[in-house]
């Protein structure tokens, strides 16, 4: 079994076409069909069930695809160790993140970790907060930041970096938009944005809303925080976001408002594989952010 055999079996895995594999790998539609059939010849099973240029997985073939895709992230990691071994300031960091740390909390994190380190560099991946996970256990990445990070999984180990209120955020015209705070329960018989169920945001909000005894009435669903943002702006109901969401500015036609009784908080970190150890330029991020949101949170204190 050769890497270039797997290589073009992932491919063609991933397209469920020979010709735009062969297209996207740059080789000979020939060859690839080649080394597929070779592969499965040494394998003994049929990865493939052909549909004249489509080409489907079979069963076997789609187990094999996971764990072939795990073991070429693990040999692009052992190359990326050796490039980065001797200078790990200019090698590369995969991270991934939301949509609801994507407008400041990484953004600046970047930015003062470029200003030490200009010639490193980043490829970032978006992604719900489930699938964030599943690609740092995958080995797609190594490093995600999430809020609130997971308190327990045995794939994954968590570092705190800062804990932050949810607010509430009103139309600028709402009864209780002049009020310094108030309390959830003065919110329940509004209607609610909020991310699509499954989130792990609207699951915090949902949850803080039952310990105070009623069910917010969700009347409109965003799948991310500007959507979510923009939806109160137009005055179609109120929600609640983490306060970073809203550090640069408010969105227009909103006000802000503490929520107290109870107090809704998460927590934001990285997460990292516990079976993997982090690339050398990774391991310096990683550091660096620990650092780096230490020292604010003290100059805030």
């Amino acid at each position: 079994m050769e890497l270039r055999q797997i290589k073009y079996f992932i491919e063609v895995a991933r397209r469920e076409h020979v010709t735009e594999a062969s297209e996207a790998l740059h080789v000979a539609q020939s060859a690839v069909s080649r080394q597929i059939a070779n592969l499965e010849a040494e394998l003994g099973v049929d990865l493939f069930i052909r549909e004249g240029r489509q080409v489907k997985l079979t069963p076997i073939g789609k187990i094999f695809l996971a764990r072939m895709e795990k073991a070429v992230n693990v040999i692009n990691d052992a190359v990326q160790i050796v490039d980065e071994y001797i200078e790990p300031e200019k090698g590369m960091i995969h991270i991934g993140f939301p949509t609801s740390l994507s407008t400041y909390v990484l953004p600046k994190a970047l930015s003062f970790f470029r200003d030490e380190y200009p010639e490193a560099k980043f490829e970032l991946y978006q992604g719900s907060y489930t699938e964030l996970i599943e690609s740092v256990v995958s080995g797609k990445i190594n490093i995600a930041l999430l809020g609130p990070v997971p308190k327990s999984h045995k794939k994954v180990k968590s570092t705190i970096l800062f804990t932050e209120d949810l607010v509430a955020l009103l139309p600028k015209n709402h009864f209780l938009a002049n009020r310094v705070s108030i309390k959830l329960t003065e919110l329940q018989n509004e209607s609610f944005v909020l991310f699509p169920e499954g989130y792990v945001l609207r699951d915090l909000i949902v949850r803080g809303c039952s310990e105070r005894g009623f069910k917010p009435k969700v009347s409109f669903v965003g799948q991310d925080v500007d959507a979510i943002k923009g939806l109160v702006s137009a005055g179609l109901g109120v929600t609640l976001v983490p306060e970073v969401t809203l550090v640069d500015a408010l969105p227009r036609e909103t006000v802000r408002v503490r929520v107290t009784d109870p107090k809704l908080t998460r927590s934001v970190g990285a997460i990292i594989p516990t079976d993997r150890e982090l690339l050398p330029t990774e391991k310096l991020f990683l550091e660096f952010i620990k650092k780096y949101f230490m020292r604010l949170e003290e100059f805030q204190n």
